[in-house]
């Protein structure tokens, strides 16, 4: 006789391509308004620094792992601990115009066997906050994990408490997936973590969506947006 246990179908993922991801490296990531390049303590130190400094800018760190810092030589050294790390990998965000650095994204948490990696660590300036330099810089990082690194999840998580990075989240076209509670412990406080992900299913009508807004000609003559990317997001980028 067989039993209900013998006759049952054990259900497991889909087949999926093995291969790994490649690990990403200290390369250059050209876009039209911003670019991201290796972190270079020397060449990129002083610009963060000021761009930093100022009253109210305090708030700028209040997410991080770090910061903020009580002297140009704690900053220098955060700095150049953060150039030297291959897990996470730091760049800084350069504005074309100036050549100036105005801010610094990561790549962490890499797992190439699963092709899965976090964008994470991420600090605009003033100077960059809510421009296009902002929104270009996700593109072109996301962009590189999906077409030239070979990824398949891309991850954004923040804490739970941090508003304005989940809104950041679902406008570049990350989908919330949940709450991780008492996730970690950051400068003496809890943290309940909010997760995000994009995935490679998803990312050719992502790419649309950013690159129509991204687009000089979705501005007006003033600067202002014609059409939000969290609307051509919601519209599969048409």
């Amino acid at each position: 006789m067989t039993s209900k246990t013998d006759t049952e179908i054990v259900k497991v993922g889909v087949p999926v391509d093995a291969a790994a991801a490649e690990r990403p490296q200290r390369t250059r990531l050209n876009g039209r308004v911003v670019s991201l390049v290796p972190f270079d303590p020397v060449a990129h130190a002083d610009a963060l620094f000021k761009g930093t400094l100022g009253e109210g800018n305090e708030r700028l760190w209040a997410y991080l792992f770090d910061g903020p810092f009580a002297s140009r030589a704690a900053f220098d050294s955060y700095i150049q601990q953060k150039a030297s790390t291959e897990d996470p990998l730091f760049f800084a965000i350069l504005d074309n115009s100036s050549g100036d650095a105005v801010g610094h994204a990561a790549y962490m948490r890499m797992e190439p066997a699963h092709r899965v990696i976090e964008v994470g660590s991420i600090l605009y300036t003033p100077g960059l906050q809510r421009t296009v330099g902002a929104t270009e810089a996700m593109y072109l990082m996301a962009r590189h994990v999906f077409e030239d690194l070979g990824y398949r999840r891309y991850e954004w998580k923040c804490n739970a408490l941090n508003a304005p990075s989940r809104r950041a989240a679902l406008r570049l076209g990350f989908t919330f997936e949940g709450i991780f509670r008492q996730h970690m412990i950051i400068k003496g406080r809890n943290r309940d973590t909010a997760w995000f992900s994009m995935l490679d299913s998803e990312w050719p009508k992502r790419k649309i969506a950013f690159e129509r807004w991204l687009d000089p000609a979705n501005f007006d003559a003033n600067g202002r947006q014609k059409v939000s990317l969290s609307a051509l997001n919601r519209d599969g980028g048409l």
